[in-house]
């Protein structure tokens, strides 16, 4: 059957349960070159999703969906379930704006159990989900899947303890690829690693409880004794026996490109009662050979070149690049300086930082809530931490810099990449929410640069600060704007002088605001720029300053209105009874969908041609 084409024959996962085992396997080949010529043209996570199509495959012939709850952790490893499950046309769509989401999401499809887009939660929704269907005496599979870097979270322990005290039937498929985004780290890392390297010795444990349960026990001795043996020969030979501890019956290693024996292992498992953890090892970026070779440079990638795995375009320097080159510079000059990531030293720009400073860069995996919190113990010790962690990530571990950070007031810097939009990843990783959860908190100063000098700048100001301090910048990149060569930080900068309307700007905004300034200036139009770059604490000495010249003000930013920087000028005026009319500009009350970054901030409003034209109009109004 190798001339016809199988995909073309499915639309739902029913269609694949009439093929056989040859013909999945064709089917599989298909599927893997299907995403490699969609993703070279788009972009997207291509080793992730590589390395899940025969798992992929196996899970829906076996399973039942929607009835059987398929759950994806992450969900950056979901494009297969997304072909077979009736999105297959639509799929040069994905990520694209008005297209459909690179994540699972519920509105999308009734396959797309529980939207998915940060790590380790698909096991606390799969045993919620369980348990209802137990309180309403239903019957169906629950089967999360969960990647080998996503149980470095402390949420995926926290939810295996409970599943495994619950005697709950729900199967956990341990996607073991050896990677996250970049190489897993810690001690779940190296267990798995052993076991995968281990010979399997499930049939002598199976062996030894049989002959237990037909000893007879003579006396309490005895049988302690043999509980003892038992106990201790389980940790020589039982590979899983960290989950079987835990209450989870466990079944691996698994080759999860074996079709066939997946197959087998799904229909196996499915007869267990109670809750079970199926180890499958599969190899990211399976079949290409440029990801299987780096999958991290293929993890999200843009459009690149099919037979010579290269991007297309050329990207630009990165903020995030720029941050890693700054750090090293301050740490040969301070050998106090540290750098903390959270399973990101590429993403944050310190894969270079590692190699140099090997014993002051410290990668803790999936754990934002460890990576605050053991920031703090370096500080109070004496040593300066920068954390480098996404906006919509940090948002993690709110508790922790509260708590263990900004109340104890220590000097740990939060270097908060992809602030504001960042596109394509859509709803679960817009960072846009930065500003609102940090704002209200005592002791923390906030930052935002206009551009990369001026970032530069910041990142040494923050090594001499005596508290904590956040540094907001955008995933994308402005190598220098109009303004101070010598910048007087935590003061503002004034850009542009003007009389009929003043714009306050942070971050990225204040190029729209030049923008904006240039076109209306070209009407007859005299506006300010001020470059707000310090958010808290609030130069409140300039704005008194201001409030003189101009009555009437804009605040421009990429943040929530509520709660954000606009939030903060409103109280200012408004505590000092200050009569100025006031317009905010920011994100509304909505979760910003995917697509690209530039038709997101038209559909906002937040272009320069669309605040050009609503700012025009206020000034008319007057």
């Amino acid at each position: 059957m190798k001339d016809t084409n199988l995909l073309d024959m499915i639309n739902y996962p029913s269609d694949i349960k009439k093929f056989s085992l040859t013909e999945l396997n064709q089917l599989a080949d298909e599927i893997r070159q299907f995403i490699i010529d969609h993703i070279s043209n788009t972009g997207g996570h291509l080793a992730s999703n590589l390395g899940v199509v025969e798992l992929t495959i196996a899970l829906h012939w076996t399973f039942n969906s929607p009835i059987d709850k398929i759950i994806w952790d992450v969900g950056h490893q979901s494009y297969v379930h997304k072909i077979l499950t009736g999105r297959k046309d639509i799929f040069p769509t994905m990520r694209q704006f008005e297209g459909i989401s690179g994540f699972p999401r519920i509105d999308e499809s009734v396959h797309d159990i529980f939207g998915t887009g940060h790590s380790s939660t698909s096991i606390s929704a799969a045993l919620g989900i369980a348990r209802a269907r137990d309180l309403k005496n239903e019957v169906f599979d629950v089967i999360p899947i969960i990647g080998d870097g996503a149980l470095t979270s402390g949420m995926a322990f926290e939810a295996l303890n409970d599943v495994g005290s619950s005697n709950t039937k729900i199967t956990v498929i341990l996607n073991d690829n050896e990677m996250s985004i970049s190489k897993n780290v810690g001690a779940m890392s190296k267990h798995l690693t052993n076991i995968r390297s281990s010979r399997r010795y499930k049939w002598l444990k199976r062996g030894f409880d049989t002959i237990l349960k037909k000893t007879p026990v003579i006396g309490n001795v005895l049988g302690h004794g043999m509980e003892r043996l038992k106990n201790s020969l389980k940790y020589i030979i039982v590979p899983g026996i960290i989950f079987e501890e835990m209450g989870l019956t466990y079944i691996g290693p698994v080759d999860g490109h074996n079709i066939g024996l997946l197959l087998d292992t799904f229909k196996s498992a499915s007869k267990i009662e109670g809750p079970t953890i199926i180890h499958i090892i599969t190899t990211k970026g399976k079949g290409y050979e440029y990801a299987e070779r780096t999958p991290e440079s293929y993890h999200g990638i843009s459009s690149f070149n099919i037979r010579t795995g290269m991007p297309i375009e050329n990207e630009n320097t990165s903020y995030s690049n720029i941050f890693g080159t700054k750090l090293r510079e301050l740490a040969r000059e301070d050998d106090s300086i540290v750098a903390i990531s959270a399973a990101m030293p590429e993403g944050t720009g310190l894969l270079e930082f590692q190699e140099e400073f090997k014993d002051r860069f410290f990668d803790v995996g999936i754990a934002e809530q460890h990576a605050v919190t053991m920031a703090a113990g370096l500080a109070i010790n004496g040593i300066k931490p920068y954390v480098a962690i996404y906006s919509s990530f940090l948002q993690r571990a709110y508790d922790q810099i509260i708590h263990d950070v900004c109340i104890q007031n220590l000097p740990v810097v939060f270097c908060i990449d992809r602030a504001g939009l960042v596109g394509e990843d859509g709803e679960t990783h817009q960072g846009v929410f930065d500003l609102s959860y940090l704002r209200p908190m005592p002791n923390m100063t906030i930052m935002s640069p206009k551009d990369s000098q001026e970032f530069k700048l910041m990142l040494e100001y923050a090594r001499e600060y005596n508290g904590p301090i956040a540094i907001r910048y955008p995933k994308g990149f402005e190598n220098s704007l109009p303004g101070n060569i010598k910048i007087d930080l935590p003061y503002w900068e004034s850009l542009v002088e003007g009389h009929d309307l003043v714009i306050l700007a942070v971050g990225r905004m204040v190029k729209t605001a030049l923008e904006i300034e240039n076109s209306l200036s070209n009407m007859g139009l005299n506006i300010g720029i001020v470059n707000a770059r310090v958010i808290k604490p609030l130069d409140e000495r300039f704005l008194l300053e201001i409030s003189k010249r101009y009555r009437t003000w804009v605040t421009l930013e990429d943040n929530m209105i509520a709660g954000g920087f606009g939030s903060s000028i409103n109280e200012f005026i408004s505590d000092r009874g200050i009569d100025i009319k006031i317009k905010n500009y920011g994100i509304p009350d909505i979760f910003v969908t995917h697509g690209d970054i530039d038709i997101l901030y038209k559909e906002l409003g937040l272009d320069a041609a669309s605040l050009t034209k609503n700012i025009k109009n206020m000034i008319k109004s007057k």
